[in-house]
């Protein structure tokens, strides 16, 4: 099950990855006259999409490890639940924080290339 699930992310990575080589031709073909500024953007919303959606996949990986842990540890121990609780709800939330840094980089980087205007 763990190979098969490695096989489609690798397969799913590789497709982000190509896209912009394969598609960049049509992009090329379809706006001469912008000069380059139309490909400038579509890497930019790729680049943010591609850190949003790795900055994702490490969050709910390090939250499912972390919460795998203080389960196992409250089994073993449940009179300290309340300190692993703790423990586990800030530590939650810093890993958070990454992903949403994440985000705000990925916005800044649409809004430089004003995307949204």
């Amino acid at each position: 099950m763990k190979k098969t699930i490695s096989m489609i992310l690798l397969a799913l990575s590789l497709l982000v990855i190509l896209a912009p080589s394969v598609f960049a031709e049509e992009a090329a073909a379809a706006a001469p006259a912008a000069g380059g500024e139309a490909s400038v953007k579509t890497m930019a919303a790729l680049a943010a999409a591609i850190a949003i959606g790795i900055a994702a996949l490490g969050a709910s990986i390090g939250q499912g490890m972390g919460l795998k842990g203080a389960t196992e540890g409250i089994a073993r121990n449940p009179g300290a639940s309340g300190k692993i609780t703790t423990t586990l709800i800030i530590g939650l939330a810093m890993i958070e924080s990454l992903a949403i840094y994440a985000l705000l980089v990925s916005l800044g980087l649409l809004i430089n290339q004003k995307m949204f205007f």
